[in-house]
């Protein structure tokens, strides 16, 4: 396999470097789904149905090998996964928040600095968020572009190159062969979008364990409760520096506070049920979203929304992909293909997760709640007991897999650089 490049240069960033990737907006597209959802009004819903079809139909790009897939999400046999990917494509409105990034010599190409497989299960439903670091070297695959252009496979690159070579059918193509998970839904989602949706939705709420001051990115927030909007939020979320070692790992489980508070916020009945925040919400995200072309059709949204808006908190969980370090580059990692392996065969299984991992001063974030880790056993005695919601199908992950989930609580392990 080639390992020949068409794309810019880029520089090692898991360590202690200083250009700063961008936001991770996962619960953007989710929002989207949700919003169409639970909207009231047939004429709300129908302006969003039209917006949404006009503008992303017109974006859709094919995901390569895929099979003909049920027209209702509830036939999808083990559930469903979609890859979600933030791009950091450097927009007028935006470009003057990133420096260097946007302006200098590394402004060049389109990286998919995060990167996210959510899978969503059936019977019961759960939600499993995992995060894939920027640096993680892995073989692309040979993939096509949205253009049409064929693209030879490589045998070892950072996945956030996978964007620039091929796009972000390129992207889901090296996530398939890096888990073995069929893959349905994509979308990728752009740099700046992060002011605009947590504007529109009144803010995030996070906390901080400790001072945050990261001079890369301007934050600078005192220790205690936070709801961060706009440019703010943003720069909580690109802060790598500000928070446990200063790595893209640690970035990680900073963003996964972020995403995790944010979506309690989108399935309280305080946002579901406010339709000017909603459509809002919706529309924002609108503008900026690129498919694939079996999430096209705004029907799937809705299936999706209806799918995950009664998971409960404890079965809403966050991972980070496990790694370690590249033996030939200390600031890039590798797959750790045992402990991945583990994860998988319990994410297939559709186990309860438990994380057993304890976080350190490394960490982005410290565990200030651990919340509910037992089975929810049901409280109706005429129920019929569900085999796969006891005790028997809780997995305990290896202490190797870092993670959380919506019913614990963490803070930012900010310090000052």
């Amino acid at each position: 396999m080639s390992q020949n490049t068409r794309r810019r240069r880029t520089i090692a960033r898991h360590g202690q470097l200083r250009t700063p990737g961008p936001v991770s907006q996962l619960l953007k597209f989710i929002a989207i789904g949700l919003s169409v959802v639970l909207v009231s009004g047939a004429a709300v819903v129908g302006y969003i149905v039209y917006d949404f079809t006009s503008t992303v139909t017109a974006n859709a790009v094919e995901i390569e090998g895929q099979k003909e897939l049920p027209p209702d999400i509830s036939e999808y046999k083990g559930g469903f996964n979609m890859v979600l990917a933030g791009v950091d494509t450097c927009e007028d409105a935006y470009k003057q928040y990133f420096g260097a990034r946007c302006t200098g010599k590394d402004s060049e190409g389109t990286l998919n600095d995060v990167n996210l497989l959510v899978h969503v299960s059936d019977a019961p439903r759960r939600i499993t968020v995992v995060s894939f670091p920027r640096d993680l070297m892995l073989p692309i695959p040979e993939c096509t572009d949205a253009e049409g252009e064929r693209h030879s496979a490589m045998s070892k690159q950072p996945l956030n190159t996978s964007y620039t070579d091929g796009g972000l059918n390129c992207v889901v193509q090296t996530l398939a062969k890096l888990t073995g998970q069929e893959i349905q839904f994509a979308a990728s989602v752009t740099f700046g979008g992060v002011i605009e949706i947590t504007n529109a939705i009144g803010g995030v709420d996070v906390c901080l364990a400790n001072p945050i001051k990261d001079k890369y990115t301007g934050l600078d927030l005192p220790a205690g409760n936070k709801t961060l909007q706009g440019l703010e939020a943003l720069q909580f979320l690109r802060t790598r520096h500000g928070v446990g070692d200063g790595s893209d790992l640690g970035r990680i489980g900073n963003q996964q506070q972020y995403m995790s508070n944010l979506a309690k916020k989108l399935i309280s009945s305080d946002t579901l049920g406010n339709v000017p925040v909603m459509l809002k919400l919706a529309t924002t995200a609108i503008d900026n979203l690129e498919t694939s072309t079996s999430l096209a059709d705004p029907m799937k949204i809705v299936q999706i929304g209806l799918a995950v808006k009664s998971v409960p908190f404890e079965d809403i969980v966050f991972l980070q992909y496990p790694t370690a370090t590249d033996p030939d580059n200390p600031n890039k990692v590798v797959p750790s293909k045992a402990a991945a392996q583990e994860m998988w065969d319990a994410i297939n299984a559709n186990a309860q997760l438990q994380i057993t991992y304890e976080n350190t001063k490394n960490d982005g974030v410290v565990v200030t709640d651990p919340g509910t880790t037992a089975p929810t056993e049901s409280t109706d005695p005429a129920a019929t007991p569900d085999p796969a919601a006891t005790p028997d199908n809780v997995v305990a992950l290896p202490d190797t897999i870092k993670g959380t989930s919506a019913a614990q609580t963490t803070c930012s392990n900010g310090n000052v650089r």
